[in-house]
């Protein structure tokens, strides 16, 4: 289906997408993920993808504002995948590695971009990229659509994060680069690794997340909504949980969390 920007889109260049997605484009927006959730309750078909040059309400995980001026990147998937909600988890991580392709593909050679559990892309090991999921139940607990936020900061960053921050720009991103060359690059790059993860499943994915993260073996602080935990970032298991070794020697699987890097 082509691109079709709804009303309030910008008069400025629109993006052009793959026939898979169908765009809604919006000069401004208080979320793109609660745009995206109303358009799912009307039916919207999976590959929408609803973008916006500012959010007003903008979100990350756990309640936390994101900060959402223009000159960002600001986008959501409508995903409907025919899988249990567990495992439909795992298109954070195929977002991961999508969008850490395309950020490579328009910054300098010895820009170094990785990935950090669960969903951040960092550039330069600062934070330039957060992804949010939310699901939506159906009546009998199923998973009926996957919401996948997401927001690059390509002009601007946060000062004040709890992780520390970066832009594009700040790292040596072109001038010129915008919102629309990056969703162009980032929705080819995420069109591919989502065939492949419906074609082979979740183990290229974890492999190539692996390939770009560089947690391994890093002593890390993990986070948890009810504790803190210190250990060494061992692996990712075969459902995307992080595998901590303990100072005893055990193995603790984590599936919801915040990790933090130790001196």
């Amino acid at each position: 289906m082509s691109p079709a920007p709804t009303d309030g889109a910008s008069a400025d260049r629109q993006p052009r997408l793959p026939p898979a997605y169908r765009l809604v484009a919006l000069d401004s927006v208080g979320s793109t993920n609660d745009e995206a959730r109303r358009l799912a309750a009307e039916g919207a078909e999976d590959g929408t993808l609803v973008w916006a040059r500012e959010q007003t309400k903008g979100r990350g995980r756990r309640g936390r504002e994101w900060s959402s001026p223009r000159g960002n990147l600001y986008l959501s998937l409508v995903l409907r995948p025919e899988c249990p909600a567990a495992e439909a988890a795992q298109l954070g991580f195929v977002a991961a590695v999508a969008l850490c392709d395309a950020l490579g593909s328009v910054l300098p050679p010895l820009v170094e971009v990785t990935l950090k559990w669960p969903n951040d892309v960092l550039v330069n090991e600062r934070k330039a990229a957060g992804i949010l999921l939310e699901s939506v139940m159906d009546a009998d607990g199923a998973l009926d659509t996957l919401l996948l936020g997401m927001g690059v900061n390509i002009a601007d960053y946060p000062e004040d994060s709890a992780y520390p921050a970066t832009s594009l720009k700040f790292e040596g991103a072109r001038r010129d680069l915008d919102e629309v060359e990056l969703l162009e690059a980032f929705a080819r790059h995420f069109l591919t690794w989502v065939n492949r993860w419906v074609d082979d499943g979740f183990a290229p994915i974890r492999h190539a997340w692996l390939n770009r993260s560089k947690s391994k073996g890093r002593e890390i602080e993990a986070r948890l909504p009810d504790r803190t935990l210190q250990g060494v970032f061992e692996d990712l298991d075969e459902t995307g949980a992080l595998q901590l070794r303990m100072s005893d020697g055990s193995l603790r699987s984590i599936t919801v969390g915040e990790i933090f890097w130790r001196p």
